[in-house]
C-alpha cells in the first residue's frame, strides 16, 4: 500500500468505526475504480492487514462518510461479504466533523499518491523477502507481477553503494541491472566511481564488468553448446534482465571448441570417407590459401529430376522468385535443388578432401572436393579429374565491334559534356596541345575542330547533350550544317555577345573535338576523372540499346554478377529458361523497375551498384 501520513490537525481523532456504518463520501475524488484493482487490494488486505487507516467525515446522525481510502473501503466490504460467517467489523478511521478539513484530506491524499522510485521499490521488496515473504506474497502486497518482483529482488542483492547511487540518480536503472553480473566487489566499486553521472551504455558496462566473458551468442559457444560446457565444469553468469548467458571461462571454451572441431574433421575422414580433411579455426575459408596450395576442384555428380519433379521445380522456382513460397514449398524446392546439385561419389572422395570451419552462426561449413597436387595423378587415373589441356584460346568477347564502338562513343560524349563545365581544364588542355610540351607528333585535340562520333547507332536510352551538336546531325554521314552568308556581319555579332559567350563557344567547340582514346588510355582516363564524367547521366542500359545485342549466356553471367550469386541460384535458373528477348526485357526491368528489383530480392547495395553499372567493353 502507498504510505500516506495524515494531515496533522487538532480536531481529528482515530477511532475504530463499524464497517457497516461507513459510506463513500461525495468528496472522495476516485469515483470509478476497476474491479480487478479492488480484487487485488482485497487479497492484499486479507493477507497483510490494513496498513493505512481511512479518513472520514462524521455526520450529525453518527454516520461516517469516507473521504480518503475509498478503494480500501470497497476492498474491506468485499472481504466481509465473501466471508462464510459475516461478523461485525471495525475499521480504524481518522475522523473529523469539519467538512472543510475533510475536503482537504480528500484532495491531499489523491494529489500525494506517487509510485515508489526504483530504488525504494528494490529496498521495500528486499525488506519483505528478508522477513520471509515469498515472491507471490510481495507481488500481492504491491500489486505487481511475479517477474517484476524477481527482477527487483535480484537488484536488492546489489552492494549498498550501488543502490545508494541509483537512489541519488547518479546511475541509471540499466546500469544497476548490469552490476548484477559482477562477481568482483572491488571492480564493482571502481567502475561505480567512474561512471557516476557519466553517459555509459549497459553493453559497455557489462563488458567492463566481465572483460573475459563470452556471450552465448558467440559462434564458439553456439558450436560447443551450454550443456557440454557446464558438463566440463564451466561456470556461467546469467543476465536476469535479458536472455544473455555468459561463459565465464574462455580458456575452457576454446579447448572444447578445438576438440569439437577436431571431431568434425575426424568424422569427415572416418565417417564420410574423404581422403583428407583440415579444420580451420577461423569462421571463414581463405580462398587465397586454396589458390596458393594449387588445389584442384572436383564437383558433385548432378542428379536428374523426373518429369513431374521438373514441373514441380519450375513452379516452385517461379513462386520463390515472386516471393510467395511458403515453408512447405521452400522445403520441397530445397529437396529438389539437392537432387540437381548432386553428391560426391566414392571415387571422388578417395582422391580428394575438404576444409571445415565453424561459421558466425556456430554451424560447421564444409568446402569439399579439393584435390592436392600430390593426389592429382591418382585423380586423373580414377577418371575424376581431367588432365591439363593446352592453353585454351582467349575467350571471345561477348561484345560486337559495333556495340563496343557505340559504348565508346557514349563514354566520349559523357567526357565531352563534363568538360563543358570545366572551361579552365579545356583551356589548359588546349595550351598543352598546341605547345611543344605535348610532343611534336601527339594530338590532344583535333585542331581543325574535327567532330569524332559521340553518338551511338542505337539511341534508345541515350540522352544527347545539345550543346555538342552546333546545329549538325552528328549521327548522319553527311550534313551541310549552318551556312554563313556575311562573315563580317557574323563576326561582329559574335564579338558583340561578349567574352563570356566567346569563352562558352570555345569551350563547346574544343570539348566537341576531343577524340576517344581506346584501350583504357591513362591520359583519357585522367581527363574523364577530373571532369567528373558520368556515362549513366547520358545513357541507361535497355533491351534495345544493349541487352538484346549480347549473347543469352552473357546475360545469365551478368544476372549472376548483379545478384552476387552463382548459376545454381533459383532466380538464375528460372531466368536461364527464358528466351533471349525475354531475358533482355527482364534485365531492362531489373535496371530501372523497383518492383522487379524487389521481386528479385535485391539488397540496397545491389541497387546502388546497378544505378552506376556500365559494361566492361570501354
Amino acid at each position: 500500500m502507498t504510505k500516506q501520513d495524515p494531515l496533522p490537525t487538532e480536531t481529528s481523532v482515530i477511532e475504530q468505526v463499524p464497517l457497516d456504518s461507513l459510506t463513500l463520501s461525495d468528496l472522495n475524488p476516485r469515483k470509478t475504480v476497476s474491479e480487478a484493482h479492488i480484487d487485488t487490494l482485497a487479497a492484499s488486505i486479507a493477507r497483510f492487514g490494513l496498513i493505512q487507516n481511512l479518513a472520514g467525515l462524521r455526520q450529525p446522525d453518527g454516520r461516517v462518510e469516507i473521504v480518503a481510502g475509498g478503494c480500501r473501503l470497497r476492498a474491506l466490504q468485499q472481504i466481509v461479504a465473501k466471508a462464510e460467517t459475516p461478523s461485525p467489523a471495525t475499521v480504524p478511521v481518522r475522523l473529523t466533523e469539519d467538512p472543510e478539513e475533510a475536503a482537504v484530506w480528500a484532495s491531499a491524499e489523491n494529489a500525494a499518491r506517487e509510485a515508489l522510485t526504483p530504488a525504494d521499490e528494490i529496498r521495500a521488496f528486499g525488506a519483505m523477502a528478508a522477513k520471509g515473504a515469498s515472491v507471490a506474497d510481495i507481488a500481492l502486497a504491491f500489486a505487481v507481477s511475479d517477474a517484476r518482483v524477481y527482477q527487483r529482488l535480484a537488484l536488492a542483492a546489489l552492494p549498498q553503494p550501488v543502490l545508494d547511487a541509483l537512489a541519488a540518480g547518479e546511475i541509471t536503472l540499466g546500469a544497476a541491472k548490469a552490476f548484477t553480473l559482477s562477481q568482483d566487489a572491488a571492480l564493482t566499486q571502481k567502475l561505480l566511481d567512474q561512471i557516476k553521472d557519466q553517459p555509459i551504455s549497459e553493453a559497455q558496462l557489462k563488458s567492463a564488468l566481465n572483460p573475459d566473458a563470452v556471450s552465448n551468442s558467440d559462434r564458439r559457444a553456439r558450436f560447443v553448446g551450454q550443456e557440454a560446457y557446464e558438463a566440463a565444469g564451466g561456470s556461467l553468469t546469467r543476465d536476469l534482465f535479458s536472455d544473455a548467458v555468459y561463459f565465464a571461462d574462455p580458456g575452457l571454451l576454446d579447448d572444447l571448441f578445438a576438440k569439437a572441431l577436431e571431431a568434425e574433421r575426424t568424422a569427415l575422414i572416418e565417417g564420410a570417407g574423404w581422403l583428407w580433411a583440415e579444420a580451420k579455426p577461423e569462421p571463414w575459408l581463405n580462398y587465397y590459401e586454396i589458390d596458393q596450395a594449387k588445389l584442384a576442384r572436383v564437383y558433385p555428380v548432378a542428379g536428374d529430376l523426373t518429369e513431374d519433379e521438373a514441373e514441380d521445380y519450375d513452379t516452385l522456382a517461379e513462386m520463390c522468385e515472386a516471393g510467395v513460397l511458403d515453408a512447405t514449398g521452400e522445403a520441397r524446392l530445397a529437396a529438389l535443388q539437392a537432387i540437381l546439385d548432386g553428391e560426391y561419389t566414392d571415387d571422388q572422395k578417395a582422391v580428394s578432401g575438404c576444409f571445415v570451419v565453424v561459421n558466425q552462426s556456430g554451424r560447421p561449413e564444409v568446402t569439399a572436393g579439393l584435390v592436392r597436387p600430390e593426389d592429382k595423378t591418382a585423380a586423373i587415373k580414377a577418371g575424376v579429374l581431367t588432365a591439363p589441356a593446352r592453353p585454351a584460346p582467349a575467350p571471345k568477347s561477348p561484345y560486337s565491334q559495333k556495340l563496343t564502338a557505340d559504348m565508346q562513343a557514349i563514354r566520349l560524349a559523357a567526357v565531352q559534356a563534363a568538360l563543358l563545365a570545366k572551361p579552365e581544364l579545356v583551356l589548359d588542355l588546349l595550351g598543352f596541345g598546341v605547345s611543344e610540351a605535348s610532343g611534336s607528333f601527339e594530338t590532344v585535340f583535333g585542331l581543325r575542330l574535327e567532330r569524332p562520333s559521340n553518338a551511338p547507332s542505337v539511341e534508345d536510352g541515350y540522352a544527347r547533350e545539345p550543346r555538342l551538336d552546333h546545329g549538325i546531325d552528328a549521327t548522319a554521314y553527311w550534313s551541310e550544317g549552318t551556312r554563313v552568308e556575311d562573315l563580317t556581319e557574323a563576326f561582329n555579332a559574335f564579338r558583340a555577345e561578349g567574352k563570356k559567350a566567346r569563352n562558352a563557344h570555345i569551350t563547346e567547340a574544343i570539348a566537341r573535338s576531343l577524340p576517344y582514346q581506346a584501350g583504357g588510355d591513362a591520359f583519357f582516363d585522367q581527363i574523364a576523372a577530373e571532369a567528373g564524367a558520368d556515362i549513366r547521366k547520358h545513357w541507361t542500359p535497355t533491351a534495345e540499346n544493349f541487352f538484346a545485342r549480347v549473347s543469352a549466356d552473357h546475360l545469365t553471367e551478368l544476372l549472376c554478377a548483379f545478384l552476387d550469386c552463382d548459376a545454381r541460384d533459383a532466380r538464375v535458373m528460372a531466368f536461364s529458361k527464358l528466351k533471349k528477348a525475354e531475358k533482355a526485357e527482364k534485365m531492362e526491368k531489373l535496371i530501372a523497375d523497383p518492383v522487379t528489383q524487389k521481386l528479385m530480392g535485391l539488397t540496397s547495395e545491389q541497387k546502388e551498384n546497378l544505378a552506376v553499372w556500365v559494361p566492361d567493353c570501354l
